[in-house]
């Protein structure tokens, strides 16, 4: 591949403050200004998307920022359209940088006569002429073989790791951290690692899809603080559900790190009623007020690890040196002690 030029920004509607504080983050590393790159996404009366770039981008490398999150079909429209406007502008390399992937909750066929849409997804991806997907905590890590090109899939356990040992300075001896279900044992466990934590589970039995019948505490959560960790927060409901759960079972506080906070409809509510003295998230999705004015929701970052991901892609170094904490901790400096 020949030699590219700086690396180029442009983002959708999707999440315009994270792409901006992508920018701002690059201009630091670079030491010039990097800037989105100017261009339009709007709606015709009818809300066909329509796309126009008013720079030249011949030759460049470039990396559309773009969640698939609510509005998600709107979203995933914008990221491909975008994409085929550079592809035709003749762009060297298209990066979609989809902090959030949509649909990726539909990765199998769990029942008959029921479509597999991450697939469908990776495919118009592929068509629509990206050559590289970076994006953060998938639902289920198979999907990256949905694509025949590369995928970055980031995590947020290291990110989540500082800021635990951050927050939690003194008490790290009094903390368990709990997967919310079975099948979200290896993520939990990725983050207990790191900290140096046990683990427990919460077994869930559902009667039919969305609703929770019955929860049970499998290890003895009796005097800790617990840390429960998942990748997605809907509605809410089982996390809040878990929650009282384990102070049912004896822990003495409860708190989440969720990657992704979808919080649709009566989530925050739950959140800020529920037992749960913190959640924390990621900025992946662009928070409402209501999320921001919640007493009990904080946001992390994610901005200093895309930044640096875009950059390892661009120079052709490890992207997988950001899953260790040595290199996260310059990164994150500011906002982390590492005293």
């Amino acid at each position: 591949m020949p030699v590219m030029t700086e690396p180029k920004l442009i983002s959708g509607n999707a999440n315009r403050p994270l792409a901006s504080a992508i920018a701002r983050r690059m201009s630091m590393h670079r030491g010039m200004n990097v800037g989105l790159c100017d261009a339009r996404v709007e709606r015709f009366n009818d809300q066909e998307i329509f796309v126009e770039v008013f720079e030249n981008v011949r030759g460049e490398d470039m990396y559309i920022i773009q969640p698939t999150s609510n509005p998600a079909n709107d979203n995933l429209m914008e990221l491909l359209i975008m994409t085929d406007a550079l592809k035709r502008s003749s762009a060297a390399r298209i990066t979609a940088v989809i902090p959030y992937f949509g649909y990726a909750r539909q990765d199998r066929r769990a029942k008959a006569r029921t479509p597999i849409s991450a697939k469908l997804v990776a495919n118009l991806l592929t068509e629509a002429g990206v050559d590289r997907v970076l994006t953060m905590d998938l639902h289920a890590a198979q999907i990256q073989g949905f694509f025949d090109i590369p995928v970055d899939n980031l995590y947020a356990a290291p990110v989540f790791a500082l800021d635990v040992q951050h927050h939690f300075k003194g008490r790290m001896d009094d903390l368990m951290v709990v997967s919310p279900d079975v099948g979200g044992v290896a993520r939990a466990r990725e983050l207990a690692q790191r900290i140096g934590a046990p683990l427990s589970i919460v077994d869930k039995r559902r009667e039919k899809a969305g609703e929770v019948a019955e929860m049970t505490v499998i290890g003895d959560v009796a005097g800790k603080a617990c840390i429960i960790v998942d990748d997605i927060c809907d509605t809410a409901g089982t996390l809040v559900k878990a929650a009282q759960v384990l102070t049912d079972s004896g822990a003495t506080e409860v708190h989440a790190y969720i990657t992704h906070g979808v919080l649709s409809g009566p989530a925050v509510e739950r959140v800020s009623k529920s037992v749960m003295k913190s959640l924390v998230i990621t900025d992946s999705i662009q928070p409402t007020d209501a999320i921001k004015s919640a007493p009990n929701i904080r946001i992390v970052p994610t901005a200093p690890m895309f930044t640096q991901a875009i950059l390892n892609i661009w120079n052709g170094t490890s992207v997988s040196s950001l899953f260790e904490t040595d290199t996260l901790l310059p990164i994150y400096e500011g906002l982390y002690s590492t005293g």
